[in-house]
């Protein structure tokens, strides 16, 4: 705490400089003229905000002397962005009944905190109603209700995003605004990010590396935390959760506060659960999991910016499904020793939630300081943010020495961002920045190694210029990136005790087993994008936007080369691979009105060195088996296209009736490699997600007399066709049944009789009907020992019917 309170004191020296302003306001009902108390005023570029009172009066302070963006959010009401000089005058705001909230405020991707009807970039925002009147059974899971999103699964706690048909390394995962590192070219465990801390999401669907460099060449998801208290303001919370299909228990409480411009919040959270159940396989083994989470900051706001230091800790313990069972009941079944003979589960050791030993622990630890300094009138702005990270991956897979892990990755990453913001000149926004990481990943602590050791630095700058133009608002940007790669050699020989390998060096390395080679190279692109919106008027929106994304090889298309524990995969690497470049243009409309909201988007993606993994077949038919147990799967690279597109439409005849539907579309193809021609079965890219959509009715309501506020009732199906463009060659991938789902819930405030709400309450159903299904992108669905058995059905099927209920206790107090 003394070094955290140095630094801040260091900042706050600027604080003697600029003078410190206040910007004060009035918010009414557009239709009754009535002042709204507890509206929410929050400024995003400064991370502060405040409540409106019984009058509907807020005051901002500590405020430089400069054009601030307000966001203005009320339940119920059409959130609001409004740009305003800091001025002794008053603010007059206006809020509206409306479902159509697409005003809203975003900061992902842009050079500043922009209004999404203003910017040119598909992006789209879930906010906290949201999360909280959805089931979800991780941070990921909530998001795959937005089209265009889906998620690649192993079990109700795995999720990798999946935008438009890319995800992986594609698609780059940040916590407020910082890169996500932990192994996220693994396959087998999820976004090291506690779900009960996530207040906000907003994801860009499409080539961001102009903002962040490789990595989010298909898109980027950022999980946004919990906001500041107003200033003034203790609030908190305590949510109690419970999952009836795999028993999950979940809780989390939360407290904040802000007095004088210091603001502090502090949560803990932990969930675990059971084996889930489905209609074929009952309980499926092996999919219990035991997270625990807990993160914490302080921060300072004055005239000259603010100044936030963060920290957040994650550490799952998750078993590791493998689908293996008794060929002649279908019952699952446990490996008992390192000869592979298995036991069948009990019935008992299927309904605890005490962990197996052959399981994996993931432990994240992020600690990272984001500061932003005000320069003066005419001195612009600057951001300055910097963190570290720590990611622990440990996975057990030797049933009798269970103790001692098989795949043991650390990984550790610095990373940085620095953008420097010119003052507006004649609507002209300049922005120039850079930012990278510096990473070490050491895989020498276990006894399997699919990847070696090594270090990478990445490191891109950019500049991107934003011009407002009556109705248009064009924005352009370019960057170059460079990531310098080495991995190390690694020996392994027998340990002597154990006799699994372990690494050697020096003199021990005659006569031992040379793993992986010395590796040095160095990757390096252009990228950019040019886009524009036009607002036809406060209704409807034009928009378009051009972007070249970038992303270099990971660690495992590299260098792999051996059995991954978790994935029943020997995989093997490629050291010739050159970085992916993609092409993409997009074309969207955006149109709200009182009765209807639409959005609508197109796109076409076209990628060079599009790298996948493909199954290797043995010369003499069928599947090549390096390692018994395991298929082997080898990195190739070619042309790549992907196209489709979503549809939004939500129609409220009366504004507490809303008829909500989404829709998806992604076809993705290969083009083949150079003096190669395509073969019939490897026309279509892997783990594309079939036509899909949910449509849902919502009504919301209050009953006064009853206290009861904020209430809604809802139904709603979620549909998957039939997905029948698969990767068929040697078996990599088989196409899925369509299938259709029964959701519906209801949830509801408690309050006072001062109007406060004491507690809230959500039942949420999904899967009502038990449908037995197989998700196109669920890595159990090839979890299968025995293809082709007698029950005529492979792998293991999703998660059946499950109640989730929900209760939250709020906080609120002045102080």
């Amino acid at each position: 705490m003394k070094h955290i309170a140095l630094f801040m004191a260091l900042i706050g020296c600027y604080t003697v400089l600029p003078a410190q302003h206040t910007l004060s306001g009035r918010v009414y009902d557009k239709d009754t003229k009535e002042p709204l108390y507890g509206a929410t005023i929050y400024l995003p570029e400064h991370k502060s905000g405040t409540l409106t009172d019984t009058a509907g009066i807020f005051t901002l302070n500590n405020l430089p002397d400069a054009r601030v963006l307000l966001e203005i959010r009320m339940l119920g009401y059409a959130s609001q962005a409004i740009t305003a000089a800091v001025t002794p005058d008053t603010l007059t705001i206006y809020l509206s009944h409306s479902a159509g909230e697409l005003n809203e405020v975003v900061v992902t991707g842009e050079s500043h905190a922009t209004e999404i009807s203003r910017s040119p970039i598909p992006i789209v925002v879930i906010n906290k109603d949201y999360l909280l009147t959805n089931s979800a059974t991780n941070a990921i899971d909530a998001l795959t209700k937005i089209p265009g999103v889906t998620a690649v699964t192993t079990g109700p706690n795995v999720s990798k995003p999946y935008i438009r048909g890319l995800g992986f390394n594609r698609v780059l995962t940040l916590y407020d605004g910082m890169r996500q590192e932990g192994q996220q070219w693994g396959d087998e465990h999820g976004i090291e990010v506690d779900q009960y801390g996530v207040e906000r999401a907003e994801i860009i669907k499409g080539p961001a590396s102009l903002s962040y460099g490789s990595d989010a060449l298909a898109g980027v998801v950022n999980l946004i935390p919990t906001r500041p208290a107003p200033e003034g303001g203790l609030q908190g919370d305590v949510t109690l959760d419970y999952g009836t299909n795999n028993n999950q228990i979940g809780g989390s409480a939360m407290i904040k506060g802000t007095k004088k411009g210091i603001d502090w919040i502090a949560r803990v959270s932990h969930k675990q659960a059971m084996d889930y159940t489905d209609k074929y396989d009952g309980r499926v083994f092996n999919t219990a999991f035991n997270e625990t989470d807990a993160s914490a900051s302080l921060g300072i706001h004055r005239a000259w910016g603010y100044s936030h230091v963060n920290f957040s800790l994650y550490d799952d313990v998750q078993e590791i499904p493998d689908g293996s069972r008794d060929s002649a009941t279908r019952q699952f079944t446990r490996q008992i020793d390192e000869d592979g003979n298995s036991e069948i589960v009990s019935q008992h050791d299927l309904r605890t939630y005490s962990i197996e030993r052959l399981h994996q622990r993931v432990q994240h630890y992020r600690v990272n300081a984001d500061n932003h300094i005000h320069l003066g009138p005419k001195g612009g702005t600057l951001d300055i943010d910097a963190g570290y990270q720590r990611s622990v991956r440990r996975e057990y897979s030797h049933p009798l020495l269970y103790d001692i892990p098989g795949l043991y990755l650390q990984l550790n990453t610095i990373n940085f961002d620095i953008k420097y913001h010119m003052t507006e000149i004649r609507h002209w926004n300049f922005t120039l920045g850079i930012n990278g990481m510096y990473q070490q990943n050491n895989v020498t602590a276990g006894t399997e190694f699919v990847i070696p050791s090594y270090s990478q630095i990445d490191f891109g700058p950019f500049a991107v210029v934003r011009k407002e133009i009556g109705k248009f608002d064009i924005e352009a940007g370019i960057r170059y990136d460079v990531r310098i790669f080495n991995n190390q050699q690694l020996y392994t020989a027998p340990n002597p005790v154990t006799g699994f390998d372990m690494p050697v060096s020096g003199a021990d390395t005659a006569g031992a087993t040379k793993v992986f080679s010395d590796y040095h190279t160095t990757f390096q692109g252009v990228t950019g994008s040019i886009g524009a919106t036009y607002n036809v008027n406060n209704q409807l929106a034009l928009k378009l936007n051009f972007a070249r994304g970038y992303r270099a090889p990971n660690i495992s298309e590299i260098s792999a080369n051996g059995v991954h524990p978790g994935t029943n995969i020997y995989q093997m690497g490629n050291a010739d691979f050159k970085p992916e470049f993609s092409l993409q243009p997009d074309f969207g409309i955006s149109y709200t009105s009182k009765y209807v909201a639409l959005t609508a988007d197109v796109f076409y993606n076209y990628i060079q060195n599009y790298i996948y993994n493909q199954k290797l077949q043995s010369v003499h038919g069928g599947d090549s088996i390096l390692v018994p147990g395991n298929q082997t799967f080898q990195y190739r690279a070619a042309r790549a296209q992907l196209y489709g597109g979503e549809i939004g439409l939500d129609i409220h005849p009366v504004s507490s009736l809303h008829i909500e539907n989404v829709f998806s579309l992604t076809y993705g193809d290969f083009l083949g490699e150079k003096g190669r021609a395509v073969a019939d079965s490897e026309r279509y890219l892997p783990l594309i997600a079939p036509m899909h959509g949910n449509s849902e009715i919502r009504y919301d309501f209050n009953i006064k007399k009853a206290q009861i506020v904020n209430a809604f009732v809802k139904i709603g199906v979620t549909y998957y066709a039939r997905q029948g463009r698969v990767y068929s060659a040697f078996g990599t991938e088989t196409p899925t049944t369509g299938y259709a789902l029964l959701n519906a819930g209801v949830g509801a405030g408690f309050a006072n009789k001062k109007g406060r709400t004491i507690m809230s309450l959500y039942v949420l159903g999904s899967n009502l009907l038990n449908t037995a299904y197989q998700d196109h992108l669920s890595r159990l669905k090839y979890f299968e020992p025995y293809p082709g058995n007698y029950t005529g059905r492979n792998g293991i099927y999703n998660m059946g019917t499950n109640v989730n209920i929900k209760v939250v206790f709020p906080l609120d107090f002045k102080i």
